[in-house]
């Protein structure tokens, strides 16, 4: 009967006082279909084919725990400041290796070059021993697996880690990196096949 009264009060602008221990109810969410003028959600395959048009660099992703060595083939890096120098990559929640490598702590970016898809397709794989011979080194700032022969790298500690749907943004500052002088070019990914520039 009181809660009645009181929502009777509220009902017509009436103050009320809340009754101890009262709270309350949250508002209901705010429900709606999509409209006839609105577009679908983009179909996976869809999204896959068109962004495939993108061609991008190959790097594998290194890191060094007390399990040891573990690594991942990534397409998605970028650079992202220069002041700090801060570098990110994008990894999916399901990764089996990104738990390897936060609690590291620190990474190794290994830029490929033209010559390494076979090594980038080791790094693919899921389960199998990635580092059955390969040679690496310690890079010089966190001691993360730098392979060898690779033209390029960038050793990096875990700045930031974001989400991002069904992936994980995570920001590296930069500590040490290096490129070789040789005239190798980069290893390339475009529509589901590895390419190369052409001079």
């Amino acid at each position: 009967m009181a809660a009645t009264a009181v929502r009777y009060l509220r009902s017509v602008g009436a103050a009320t006082a809340a009754a101890p221990g009262a709270v309350d109810p949250l508002p209901r969410p705010d429900l709606r279909a999509v409209a006839h003028d609105e577009r679908p959600p983009v179909d996976p395959g869809a999204f896959r084919r068109v962004l495939g048009h993108f061609a991008s660099g190959v790097t594998v992703v290194t890191a060094h725990g007390p399990d040891g060595p573990a690594g991942f083939a990534c397409q998605s890096f970028a650079s992202l400041s220069l002041d700090p120098p801060l570098v990110a990559f994008m990894v999916a929640r399901t990764s089996t290796t990104w738990p390897r490598i936060a609690r590291a702590g620190a990474f190794c970016v290994n830029i490929l070059g033209a010559d390494q898809g076979a090594l980038c397709r080791g790094f693919a794989v899921s389960g199998a021993d990635k580092f059955a011979g390969v040679g690496y080194a310690p890079a010089p700032a966190t001691g993360s697996p730098l392979l060898d022969a690779v033209p390029a790298w960038v050793d990096c500690r875990i700045q930031a880690v974001h989400t991002g749907g069904d992936h994980l943004i995570v920001v590296g500052r930069v500590e040490a990196l290096g490129a070789t002088e040789g005239d190798e070019g980069p290893l390339l990914f475009h529509r589901g096949a590895f390419g190369h520039f052409e001079s």
